[in-house]
């Protein structure tokens, strides 16, 4: 196996698919989560390189989030789409970032994983809530690379 398919066993994985289901039932938002074994690329410039090869800027608000990890590289970054960036503070993502790093120090990919994505979707309920149908625009399931 790859270092990207041990990093969350199938149970776990699930659990961080069914945690993007719940924080998007709480706002317009769209979250996805990328595994990458290595890339030679900045971490923030490799997020958004991923970030456009999933297409996630096709969402109609222009909010989408993206959980990036680079095992190998021990890398991890949050990016969230143009629409975010304009009406949230610059520091927006860092209190959610310190949770899942907190996590990832202690091996609990999973559970980091799981809470970044549901503070997440509680962070942006505020800035992008639920109106009318709430149409799941991007896949949830988790990617690799």
């Amino acid at each position: 196996m790859s270092l990207t398919e041990d990093f969350l066993i199938q149970a776990e994985e699930q659990k961080v698919v069914e945690a993007i289901l719940t924080a998007e039932k709480q706002t317009s938002g769209e979250i996805r989560v990328h595994i990458e074994e290595h890339s030679d690329v900045e971490v923030i410039k490799r997020a958004q390189q991923i970030f456009y090869q999933l297409e996630m800027q096709n969402t109609s608000a222009r909010n989408g989030v993206l959980f990036y990890i680079g095992v190998r590289d021990r890398s991890f970054a949050i990016i969230g789409d143009s629409g975010i960036d304009q009406v949230v503070p610059a520091d927006f993502w860092e209190c959610t970032k310190e949770v899942v790093i907190q996590h990832f120090k202690n091996k609990k990919f999973s559970q980091g994983l799981q809470e970044g994505v549901l503070r997440a979707g509680e962070q942006l309920k505020h800035f992008f809530p639920v109106t009318g149908e709430n149409r799941d625009e991007l896949p949830n399931e988790i990617t690799r690379s």
